[in-house]
């Protein structure tokens, strides 16, 4: 990104968000606490308590669930240490959090919470990658690369930090947020009302640690095979109206990336992570606050290899030709040396407010992506005809600002916007061979000698939404939230939309829930894997691609339809059911094409998702259980954008006929437990256990996509021993020891065997991994 974009744009913004919190201060109204509660419905589940209520609560699902999740369980583990002036805070603080809980509601969209409980249960707690939480949902199935696919969507999920969208980066491998990172976080997903816009498929929403919920210090070491070294600190406080927290960690270990091969260890996969997160903030009384979010992300990664493979080009008439049989066995694809690195910087500054009847959080916030990705010279031209050094960056800054008005007992109406500036760039410098001629049977010839040819590109858009809606609470037993949504993109394409979104929630009975809704959905192309390749200049040369046709990726836009039931059978077991479908045109999808790592969208003109999910949970004493399985089909048909990534015959083949999405998994499954034994004591003992199913994702047969690779299913077991007060020492507090068994049964296992629309290498799951760990708290 340009100088003055950087220096100038963010500041600019800043400035209005300071103006917007002095302007607002000096009209601060007071409002009871007794008052900010709204009814508000949502289907809301934890994976390891799934909630329904009545509306007869008085409180939103979104508030209670956050009592339950947060307030209850910070005042329980402070009363005793805090001062009258920290229980004020701690109290305030809480009522802020539920407020703004409330401003983005899930009124008939499907929820599952992650409390911090749920995220300390789960094999490696804090230490574990945040895609392995995500997984114990319904619906998410594991792919590469850290990825994760909601609902049969390929990577429409959005990612908020309390309440504000953070704009799309370019991580591929792995996160660049950390569990250690959430205090708590919800998965939201089905047909969503107005306020979520863009990504879609799911909202992730992370509530991150403070200095109120989570005071206090804590240094841990946690590793164990294949290298592995994880040491993290962390440390929260608060002081009048400031509280303040930080954390920080760094990753080494060989298995930053899947293995291309079902051996124990891959070749060639060190990687090294930085990660931070601070969190600032100031309450300036019951009604105002403002917060600063820092966070950064810095993570080098090997690419493994794949040893014995033969020679794959990107253009089949090398594969065939002289110069290809000369250089053949030259290099040893076991000895390649390719790496890639990863940056991401973001901030968030924050106001919220209370005024009356009026609730308002509004935000600027800024996010620096990059990513690089550094050849074999000599093992990615035989192995691929070409050898390309590739720089990508996306510099994104924006606002977003949601507004609840509480008109009265029956309607509660919110509005906002989001809007984005961005800017992408992108250079290559690539080695090629040049293409000669053709010899007598019209196999081309290429030279011996290489050429260099350099290619870059630079683009600033914009993306906005705006929104309104209304909960009309008709009855009791019957809410109806309806509202509507406009988008634009001006970005490499250029389009608009007017989205109405409906959305039903009846409760017939005590502890059941029933809800249906209707969204229209626009999705605009991430643009920060839109690439601006000028394929003229590779033509007549090893890396020539098959087509020379590249229109231009465009928005997807759709029609979503869910519906679904949740009961509470007893106090302590719930189940869920919940059906959805939808219509896409110009669906998006995205593949691995070439050496490196970066993924590049494409459309399918027509597209359908439909399919079923059911989830029970039971909670009681020292026992939770939980499970869910889940049925996806996802399908398109005729690939219209971004052509020259794929072969000519399986674009052919695909304008004709329907084909399965690569991403797409039939069945999927999750399940897990724990027990706490001496939970009265303090020197409590948990033992907990997660599954994973998978039924395959998707490979090439005799047609694209036609097969789907074997299923699979691997436990993870965590054993976890705490004590209070070991040593004696006044200033230290809890010793905790775990020791976590991933893949408890060594199972062998594919995710990817290298075929498939978009699917540039093969991977396996990670074999048995043995994880020990210390921490303590101060």
């Amino acid at each position: 990104m340009s100088a003055p974009y950087s220096t100038v744009r963010l500041p600019v913004l800043a400035a209005s968000a300071l103006l917007l919190a002095s302007t607002t201060l000096a009209r601060a109204q007071t409002l009871s606490p007794t008052t900010a509660a709204t009814p508000t419905h949502a289907t809301t589940k934890n994976v390891t308590k799934a909630e329904t209520q009545k509306e007869s609560d008085g409180e939103s699902a979104s508030h209670s669930s956050f009592i339950d999740g947060q307030s209850r369980e910070i005042t329980q583990t402070t009363r005793n240490t805090l001062d009258a002036n920290g229980e004020e805070h701690i109290t305030v603080n809480a009522h802020l959090d539920a407020l703004r809980s409330a401003m983005q509601p899930s009124t008939g969209a499907t929820v599952y919470r992650f409390s911090r409980k749920d995220i300390e249960t789960i094999p490696g707690g804090d230490n574990a990658p945040l895609n392995t939480v995500l997984l114990q949902a319904p619906g998410v199935a594991q792919d590469s690369y850290g990825q994760i696919h909601v609902r049969g969507d390929h990577n429409e999920v959005q990612f908020r930090l309390d309440g504000v969208q953070l704009p799309e980066g370019l991580s591929v491998f792995g996160q660049s947020l950390m569990t250690r990172f959430a205090h708590s976080m919800s998965m939201t997903t089905g047909a969503l009302p107005s306020e979520y816009g863009f990504l879609q498929a799911a909202v992730i929403d992370i509530t991150t640690k403070n200095g109120s919920a989570d005071r206090g210090g804590d240094v841990s070491i946690y590793g164990g095979a294949r290298d592995y070294f994880f040491p993290s600190v962390q440390y929260g406080t608060h002081a009048g109206k400031w509280d303040f927290f930080a954390t920080a960690d760094y990753v080494h270990n060989r298995v930053g990336i899947e293995n291309p091969t079902p051996k124990f260890n891959a070749i060639h996969d060190l990687s090294n992570q930085y990660h931070f997160l601070g969190h600032l903030r100031y309450t300036a009384d019951e009604n105002t606050r403002i917060s600063f979010i820092a966070g950064v992300s810095n993570a080098e990664y090997q690419l493994p290899n794949n040893p014995g493979q033969q020679r794959q080009f990107a253009n089949p008439d090398f594969l065939n030709s002289a110069l290809s049989q000369q250089v053949y066995g030259s290099v040893n694809s076991a000895s390649l040396n390719e790496r890639q690195k990863e940056i991401t910087d973001f901030g968030i500054l924050s106001l919220q407010k209370e005024m009356g009847k009026f609730s308002l959080q509004s935000s600027v916030f800024t996010r620096y992506s990059s990513l690089g990705y550094s050849p074999d010279p000599i093992g990615d031209l035989v192995y691929n005809g070409i050898a390309q050094r590739a720089q990508r960056s996306v510099m994104s800054t924006g606002s977003q600002s949601d507004v609840t008005w509480r008109v009265n007992g029956q309607h509660t109406v919110r509005f906002g916007y989001q809007v984005y500036v961005e800017r992408n760039s992108s250079k290559t410098d690539s080695t090629v061979y040049p293409q000669t001629g053709t010899d007598s049977n019209g196999d081309a010839v290429y030279s011996g000698s290489t050429i260099s040819i350099h290619d870059g590109s630079g683009r600033t858009g914009w993306m906005y939404g705006l929104y309104a809606q209304d909960e009309w609470r008709v009855t009791k037993n019957l809410t109806i939230n309806y509202g509507l949504r406009f988008d634009g993109v001006d970005e490499y394409t250029h389009s608009k939309q007017v989205s109405p979104r409906l959305n039903i929630v009846y409760t017939p009975w005590h502890g059941g829930t029933f809800h249906a809704g209707y969204s229209r959905y626009f999705t605009p192309p991430p643009f920060e894997l839109v690439g601006g390749t000028q394929l003229n200049k590779f033509a007549n040369t090893s890396a020539a691609p098959g087509t020379l046709q590249d229109t231009t990726v465009k928005a997807e836009r759709d029609h979503y339809f869910d519906m679904g039931f949740a009961q509470a059978i007893t106090p302590h077991w719930h189940a869920s059911f919940d059906a959805y479908l939808k219509i896409a045109k110009n669906m998006i999808d995205e593949g691995q094409f070439g050496s490196p790592v970066i993924l590049s969208a494409f459309n399918y003109r027509r597209g359908q998702v439909n399919g079923y999910e059911f989830a029970t949970d039971y909670e009681a004493g020292p026992v939770t259980l939980y499970g869910n399985f889940a049925w996806s089909r996802a399908i398109g048909k005729d690939i219209t954008t971004a052509q020259w990534n794929f072969d000519p015959d399986d674009l052919a083949y695909i304008k004709q006929h329907w084909i399965h999405l690569d991403h797409d998994q039939r069945w999927t499954a999750s399940a897990g437990g724990s027990y706490t034994a001496f939970r009265r004591t303090g020197h409590p003992t948990q033992i907990s256990a997660t599954m994973v199913f998978g039924s395959g994702l998707r490979a090439d047969s005799d047609i694209p996509n036609g097969r789907s690779v074997p299923i699979y299913a691997t436990f993870n077991m965590s054993l976890v021993q705490s004590f209070q007060d070991l040593f004696r020492i006044p200033f230290l507090k809890r010793t905790q020891l775990r020791l976590d068994v991933i893949n408890l049964f060594d199972k062998r296992y594919e995710l990817r065997d290298g075929s498939g629309i978009g699917v540039g290498a093969p991977q396996y799951g990670l074999r048995r991994t043995i994880l020990t760990g210390i921490s303590q708290r101060f």
